[in-house]
């Protein structure tokens, strides 16, 4: 059974940075590296909303309009790990992320941002 573990969550000022970590484990039939993944974020009484895309080698990659030119997913598949910079942060950037893949979510990891 796969499973997503985030981490890298935390209280941060406005205009400063992160980087979250989401490690996987438990694959059989096919690997990590076989898997595009997904960064989501959501915040109480919303819906889960999409941030960053990684293609299964790391060469396409896509995100969205509330993040571009601040956030970057990569990832390290002999490490079975997506990453995700989140450079100046927002108020508004204050949500749980969650990483997903290989059908499976992660626990999600709170980022709150604060002066």
């Amino acid at each position: 059974q796969v499973q997503l573990v985030e981490s890298g969550g935390g209280l941060v000022q406005p205009g400063g940075s992160l980087r979250l970590s989401c490690t996987a484990s438990g694959f059989t039939a096919f690997s990590f590296s076989n898997y595009g993944m997904r960064w989501y974020r959501q915040v109480p009484g919303k819906e889960r909303e999409l941030v960053a895309f990684i293609s299964s080698g790391g060469s396409n990659t896509k995100y969205g309009d509330s993040v571009k030119g601040r956030f970057t997913i990569s990832r390290d598949n002999a490490k079975n790990t997506v990453y995700l910079r989140i450079n100046s942060l927002k108020l508004e950037d204050t949500a749980v992320y969650y990483c997903h893949g290989a059908s499976t979510w992660g626990q999600g990891t709170q980022v709150t941002v604060s002066s």
